[in-house]
């Protein structure tokens, strides 16, 4: 009896092993030469987090520059062609030629301080994939209600415009969007006009229980006392937030910028490591 009470103990605290483990965050340092950003990466996009440790753990990020930075908005890294690159050089292209599924969740916005991932525009990246490398850490700035009431408004409505972009973008729909390129293609309107009808009637009943975006009372305040990006909710994804040196984020917003938003005196990603992270391990001695 001794021995099987032993056992059940000995399993439980495994379990609550694994369990705190899995939920424990992954801290990266980012060393700059204008002093130290320590993130906290999120186990809710787990597909960002586990690419964002491996590039960091192959030294990726280590001599790029901050290639963007806007007052008042973010502070945007990781192209690898702006590492030791000259004045001249034109940036913001630059990845590991692969792209990330976008990991929207409506708990995690773009409060100032967060980590999200930049990408291409709607008009060629329909699903909004994340760039595999390039990120941004947002500045912002604060808001009143009747500000967030119509950033809300507009959020709701841009989705709508582009759901039928986005469903036609879905691999599944290939065949229905290379079917539109052909009656476009052959200028047949009637064709066009045709599956139009049937295509909008699919995109409704696709997206009918989609709920709309809409602002808790504590992301309001997020919003109105520390400040934000809320124009970005759900359309790029947030992925991490910087726990350490928020002040280092602000004077590297704060520096002079030459035409393309890029600092007239390079900031740059000295190296960046994680210092921390979850090791589970499911290893019990007999």
């Amino acid at each position: 009896m001794k021995k099987i009470c032993k056992a059940i103990m000995l399993l439980f605290f495994v379990i609550c092993s694994v369990y705190s483990q899995q939920n424990k965050e992954t801290m990266v340092l980012l060393k700059t030469n204008m002093g130290d950003i320590r993130i906290k990466l999120y186990n809710a996009t787990p597909k960002h987090r586990d690419n964002f440790i491996k590039l960091v753990n192959n030294k990726y990020y280590d001599s790029l520059l901050f290639h963007r930075v806007i007052k008042d908005f973010m502070i945007q890294t990781g192209d690898p062609n702006s590492r030791h690159a000259t004045k001249t050089t034109q940036l913001g292209s630059g990845d590991p030629n692969y792209k990330i599924q976008a990991e929207f969740n409506a708990e995690l916005i773009h409060k100032k301080g967060a980590l999200a991932a930049a990408r291409a525009g709607d008009e060629v990246n329909p699903l909004k994939a994340s760039s595999g490398s390039q990120f941004y850490i947002v500045v912002g700035k604060t808001y009143n209600d009747n500000e967030l009431n119509q950033i809300e408004t507009k959020l709701n409505e841009n989705r709508k415009k582009n759901r039928f972009r986005e469903y036609l973008g879905k691999p599944e729909n290939k065949a229905l969007k290379n079917e539109i390129a052909k009656y476009q293609k052959a200028g047949n309107k009637v064709k066009l006009d045709s599956i139009g009808q049937v295509i909008t009637k699919q995109v409704d009943e696709y997206y009918k229980n989609e709920p709309e975006i809409k602002f808790s009372e504590f992301q309001r305040n997020i919003y109105k006392t520390i400040g934000g990006t809320p124009f970005l909710d759900m359309n790029y994804t947030v992925f991490g937030e910087v726990v350490e040196g928020l002040d280092v984020v602000d004077k590297i917003a704060a520096v002079q910028t030459l035409h393309g938003d890029r600092p007239a005196n390079d900031v740059i990603i000295i190296s960046a490591s994680v210092v921390s992270s979850p090791k589970i391990s499911l290893q019990v001695k007999q």
